[in-house]
């Protein structure tokens, strides 16, 4: 029985809660949204495994981050989202968690699963009146197939189906990408932005500057893969040449002292048995950036 075990913690535990008490949903700045969906996943899996992986993770961390503590704003981790059924089933489940955070005054949090979960977030966004905002992605992939393996709703058409909902993109670390997605970021210029990882990486950039007219509001989504494989080989669709640990987080400060971040999430790990390491990583990235969150606001 390893220590985890002996604090006997639920299948899904709560974000942080071997050091913090869940704060009511309409006392928290955070609602931490588990979304153990895996459909359409294309290489390797495990990714449904993640939000758990994550959450328990999560009670070996610090709550000092080594900057501030963002547990002080009250953290609540909602249920995990149903994940059965028909994927349009599951985008509406994850998007009425979404509004649920958004309604209780709240920052959705999520937790994937795969990258198609990003879609059901930008829903509830939608669905809770929030209108006038912009996405910024972190990925190995470009995400913007019109389908991949006649599905709509595959990992890989994810950011097409939130482009064709007229959100403005900016994609950052993109380093694999195929023709056609090539050809949808130049039919949607001045909607897709983006800096490409030949780009951010060989000249070390830690900062970005947005346009002038991409919203004020900003959901910020990351898929580990797009960080180097040395950093996160945890996922099912790795591709060497990404973002570092800091470069990362840094990208997202310079974000998030531009605009307004009103969610974020955390897609596409997959924990392999024996490497917990991984796990922990992918809790302190959650937890880091709920810190930065904290002192931009």
């Amino acid at each position: 029985m390893d220590e985890f075990d002996q604090w006997a913690a639920p299948e899904y535990p709560v974000f942080l809660g071997s050091e913090i008490q869940q704060a009511a949903p309409n006392e928290a700045a955070f609602h931490v949204i588990p979304v153990p969906y895996e459909e359409s996943v294309s290489y390797g899996g495990g990714t449904g495994d993640a939000p758990r992986a994550i959450l328990k993770a999560s009670w070996q961390l610090e709550t000092w981050d080594g900057k501030s503590t963002p547990a002080e704003l009250g953290i609540h981790t909602q249920p995990p989202v149903v994940v059965d059924g028909p994927g349009q089933q599951v985008i509406d489940n994850i998007a009425a968690a979404t509004r649920r955070a958004v309604e209780a005054g709240a920052m959705p949090v999520a937790l994937g699963g795969e990258h198609t979960v990003t879609y059901g977030v930008i829903e509830g966004l939608r669905a809770a009146g929030i209108r006038d905002f912009g996405v910024v992605q972190i990925d190995a992939h470009a995400d913007l197939r019109e389908a991949y393996q006649g599905n709509p709703l595959s990992h890989a058409s994810v950011m097409k189906r939130i482009v064709d909902r007229g959100v403005p993109l900016y994609q950052l670390g993109i380093r694999a990408y195929c023709h056609e997605e090539a050809q949808i970021r130049a039919q949607h210029q001045g909607q897709i932005h983006y800096r490409d990882a030949d780009d951010l990486v060989p000249g070390n950039v830690n900062a970005l500057e947005l346009p002038d007219d991409f919203p004020e509001q900003v959901f910020f989504t990351v898929d580990v893969d797009g960080l180097d494989p040395s950093v996160f080989p945890s996922t099912g669709t790795p591709v060497p040449g990404g973002l570092g640990w800091y470069q990362t987080l840094s990208l997202f400060e310079s974000v998030a002292r531009q605009r307004k971040i009103i969610g974020f999430d955390v897609m596409e790990h997959a924990p392999m048995t024996g490497f917990h390491a991984y796990d922990f990583s992918a809790a302190l990235l959650v937890y880091k950036l709920m810190g930065i969150v904290q002192r931009n606001r």
